[in-house]
């Protein structure tokens, strides 16, 4: 299962079932079967001869595709649609669009987006081949590129660190350096991820960044070939003299849980370490196991999340642990990118009184996804649950409240300040 889902960084990924938050973009080509999306149903007999039945034209009224008790439907919401229609608009588009080489494929793909567009449901998306790959990849944390994040601070793109042995790094690439070409392309006034969709690319390909670095006297051409890429979703440090532990999760994929139980293992073992913050910021979700299984390390019998379907059947979600963090003092990061499975961490943490939460109200997303295969390879991500943490709140479009509001803003990051690890930290003096 899916749930979607650094504040001014490049790298942005995302409750599945086995939990995401994808911000899609849906391009609308060709959009069709909005009776059935009202509620009505389809009698398939023969291409053009298809009837889309029309929704009750007494019950109700659509709102973003889901029918309701309140006012009547536009009536053309109501008629029974021979899909003959689909093709009449289909052959006026080959017939009479300007530019002749758009391919029929392209019109089949995006009239399967328009159709997932049309529940007004921004993670329910229909995805290509190409993009599902790229979906999964994310998921397991694994890209191809270069191997830096990146970001834009004070108006200028700057790198942030390269990872460890990237192709970055082994080209020399270092924190603070400011990249002012890619490709030769300026990248004044540049997004992070207008940057990013510039410098990543297929492994043995090149990309050059022409950068400048403190110190030099004018800008240098860096050529790097790019290769496969794999981001650690976990990876902790300590602070406050070695007795508190800094967990930093960027998101809930395949690696989460193997990683933060190996972290778990060293600072349990480190008697010095006498408290814990756990650093969800700009984590957009994952999946909805790895969640439960995070959150169980705090309270291993308690349910974590509750999740009702379309029926109003409710699944509640235990680890059924032991958990090993459950005696030390412990501190949640969120802010505004915090999404999906890593709501579901804190407001469990939160509903329990096991952790004080520090930064700004999350994004909001208490719906769960399962992804369904394709025959040629794409998928449709498809939203089947809503979730509700312990206490019963919906945090759907209302995200949670942290304990203490600390804000991050553009000139504390611009002057590397961290305000909100400052907070965390000093709670446990």
């Amino acid at each position: 299962m899916i749930q979607e889902g650094s504040r001014f960084t490049s790298i942005i990924k995302a409750i599945y079932r086995p939990v995401s938050l994808w911000l899609a973009v849906v391009l609308i080509l060709v959009g069709f079967a909005g009776g059935v999306l009202a509620g009505g149903g389809v009698d398939f007999n023969n291409d053009s001869k298809t009837i889309i039945k029309g929704a009750d034209a007494k019950a109700t009224s659509t709102i973003s595709g889901v029918v309701t008790n309140t006012d009547k439907l536009p009536s053309y919401l109501t008629k029974d649609v021979n899909f003959g229609l689909y093709w009449n608009a289909w052959n006026i588009i080959k017939n009479e669009y300007y530019n002749k080489d758009v391919p029929d494929t392209k019109l089949f793909y995006g009239s399967l987006q328009g159709m997932l567009a049309s529940l007004g449901d921004p993670y329910s998306v229909f995805m290509t081949p190409t993009d599902a790959t790229q979906f999964q990849d994310d998921l397991k944390g694994s890209f191809e590129g270069i191997g830096a994040e990146i970001a834009v601070k004070n108006n200028q793109l700057i790198v942030v660190s390269p990872l460890d042995d990237s192709p970055a790094m082994k080209a020399g690439l270092k924190p603070k350096d400011l990249i002012v070409k890619i490709n030769g392309t300026s990248t004044a006034g540049m997004s992070s991820g207008q940057a990013v969709s510039l410098i990543r690319g297929p492994k043995d390909t090149k990309v050059t960044l022409t950068v400048f670095r403190e110190g030099w006297q004018a800008t240098k051409d860096i050529e790097i070939t790019r290769g496969q890429i794999v981001v650690k979703s976990v990876t902790w440090e300590t602070k406050s003299n070695g007795t508190v532990a800094v967990i930093k999760a960027r998101q809930f994929n395949e690696d989460t849980y193997p990683l933060f139980d190996a972290a778990i293992n060293q600072i349990i073992a480190n008697p010095q370490i006498k408290g814990i913050i756990l650093d969800l910021r700009s984590n957009p979700g994952g999946y909805l196991d790895v969640a439960v299984q995070m959150a169980g390390e705090w309270d291993g019998e308690k349910t974590v999340v509750s999740e009702k379907n379309r029926n109003g059947v409710e699944t509640l979600h235990k680890a059924f642990k032991t958990p090993r963090l459950a005696n030390y003092k412990t501190v949640v990061l969120v802010d505004g990118g915090s999404a999906s499975a890593s709501e579901i961490v804190s407001g469990a943490l939160k509903d329990w009184g096991k952790a004080q939460l520090v930064g700004m109200k999350t994004f909001g997303k208490g719906s769960v996804q399962t992804l369904e295969d394709l025959s040629d390879g794409s998928q449709i991500k498809i939203t089947i649950a809503k979730w509700f943490t312990p206490n019963g709140t919906s945090i759907d479009e209302q995200g949670i409240q942290p304990d203490i509001k600390v804000e991050l803003t553009e000139e504390d990051f611009n002057k590397d300040r961290d305000p909100q690890l400052d907070k965390a930290l000093s709670l446990f003096k």
